[in-house]
C-alpha cells in the first residue's frame, strides 16, 4: 500500500511540473506555493493570510488574492517598523500616537505607513513608488471598478509582495 501511495505522490509532483508551465494551469499555484513554504520569516497570521491568498488563486477569486496577499503584507510591514519598538518612528511621527503594529493599524492609512518606510531606512523612492503602485492595485481589486485580473495577475501580485518581503527581511531601521 506505502508503494502505491509513494508512486503517486510522486505521479503527481511530476505532473504538476509539467502542467506548471501552461499558462492557465493551476499546477502553477502549487508550484509558486511550494517556494512559498521555503519562507520562514513570516508569523502565524502573515503564514495564514498568504495561504489565504494561494486559496483564493485556487477557486478564481483573483481580486480576493491579491487583497488577502496585500493584508499579508501589511501585516510584515507594520511588525517590520516596531523592529526596534518603534522608536524611529515615533521620532519621526509622533502625532501618530502609535506604540505597536495594532494601533498603526487601526489609525493610519497604508499610504502614509507606505511614505514612512524610506525616512526609516527600510526602502528608496523608487521602491516606495512600486510599493504605492501594489497599493493601488489592492485597492483596483478591494473596491468596485473595471479591473478584472486573471491568474497571471494574481500570481505575479503575490510573487512581488514576497520578494518584497525578502528585501525588507535584509534592511534594519536607521
Amino acid at each position: 500500500m506505502q508503494n502505491w501511495l509513494n508512486k503517486t505522490e510522486k505521479f503527481k509532483s511530476v505532473a504538476h511540473k509539467i502542467l506548471r508551465i501552461h499558462e492557465n494551469s493551476k499546477s502553477r499555484i502549487i508550484a509558486l506555493s511550494s517556494s512559498y513554504e521555503n519562507l520562514n520569516i513570516l508569523n502565524i497570521k502573515q503564514d495564514d493570510l498568504f495561504r489565504q491568498a494561494f486559496t483564493c488563486l485556487e477557486r478564481e477569486c483573483f481580486r480576493a488574492s491579491h487583497v488577502m496577499a496585500w493584508a499579508a503584507f501589511m501585516d510584515y510591514i507594520e511588525e517590520k517598523l516596531f523592529e526596534d519598538k518603534g522608536k524611529k518612528l515615533q521620532g519621526l511621527r509622533p502625532l501618530w500616537k502609535a506604540s505597536s503594529p495594532e494601533d498603526i493599524r487601526e489609525n493610519v492609512n497604508e499610504y502614509q505607513i507606505i511614505d514612512v518606510l524610506d525616512l526609516v531606512g527600510l526602502c528608496v523612492k523608487s521602491e516606495k513608488k512600486a510599493l504605492h503602485g501594489l497599493l493601488n492595485k489592492r485597492n483596483e481589486c478591494a473596491h468596485p471598478s473595471e479591473y478584472f485580473p486573471g491568474l497571471n495577475d494574481g500570481l505575479g501580485y503575490i510573487t512581488e509582495l514576497l520578494n518584497r518581503i525578502n528585501m525588507l527581511k535584509k534592511k534594519t531601521i536607521k
